[in-house]
């Protein structure tokens, strides 16, 4: 199955999607990976470990430190995503990652690379939809979707920006801040998932400070996606050896609240 199939595939099923990331090189990646799948998550997201994540709050700062520590490469890191296309040959695979480890060899090897570890899609967080040729063209041309963030702050002015060239789907930042405990209101995020829906066609997939099945569950009613990080972070870092059956059992949880929302009931 080709990289764009896997995502679109993913977000036509009859329910909402559940989205869930870990850092590639933190504990036993292909086990905590692999327990992911196992407890019902429907699009996996692979960190990219990075010296400098803006983005993101202390767990996933801690992931890094600790991949990095370990020794992770850029080489690692595609060679986990491809074992892992080998186990899963229809799990959509999502790259998220910052520009630095994603063009310092050039945008085209990487994008080359990318396709050949059998990735579906590239989050770059710190690459803005005004510089979309820094990465964007070299992407499309190996079939591998280049997904944009949206935030509170994006503007109806700015919006069609960031939406031109955007594919797979589009991950909504529900706050105005990093990745972490944080939460967005429920009635911020339903508003801002109907204004986006308003304006594309792309499935529209809500993260940042998601951390109960309840929470979940809720968002999975206005949203075609679910996306949670930092919780499953967090497991890795407190239950090392332990954590895929951590993992798998909280995905579990979190893909029955999503899986039986009914999609755009609110």
């Amino acid at each position: 199955m080709s990289a764009p199939n896997r995502l679109s595939n993913a977000f036509s099923k009859s329910h909402p999607v559940l989205v869930c990331f870990i850092t590639a090189g933190d504990g036993d990646t292909a086990a905590n990976l692999d327990a992911l799948v196992e407890g019902g998550a429907d699009v996996i997201e692979l960190g990219m470990p990075f010296t400098d994540p803006m983005a993101d709050g202390p767990a996933i700062q801690n992931a890094n430190l600790r991949s990095l520590g370990a020794g992770t490469t850029t080489a690692d890191v595609l060679r986990i995503a491809r074992k892992f296309r080998e186990r899963h040959p229809d799990v959509p695979l999502v790259l998220m990652g910052y520009a630095n480890p994603m063009i310092r060899r050039g945008p085209g090897w990487f994008a080359n690379a990318a396709k050949e570890a059998g990735i579906d899609g590239v989050i770059c967080v710190d690459i803005p939809p005004e510089e979309d040729d820094a990465l964007g063209p070299q992407l499309r041309a190996a079939g591998i979707a280049p997904i944009r963030l949206a935030t509170p702050t994006t503007d109806a002015k700015r919006l069609p920006q960031v939406l031109e060239g955007s594919d797979g789907f589009l991950y909504y930042v529900s706050v105005a801040g990093i990745t972490g405990k944080q939460q967005a209101a429920q009635t911020s995020i339903e508003e801002a998932v109907a204004r986006l829906k308003a304006a594309t066609d792309l499935p529209i997939a809500v993260g940042f400070g998601v951390r109960t099945p309840e929470q979940a569950g809720a968002i999975a009613q206005v949203a075609d996606g679910v996306v949670v990080g930092s919780a499953l972070v967090e497991l890795v870092g407190e239950h090392g050896a332990d954590a895929p059956e951590k993992l798998r059992e909280y995905t579990a949880s979190l893909a029955k609240a999503v899986h039986s929302a009914a999609k755009g009931a609110a």
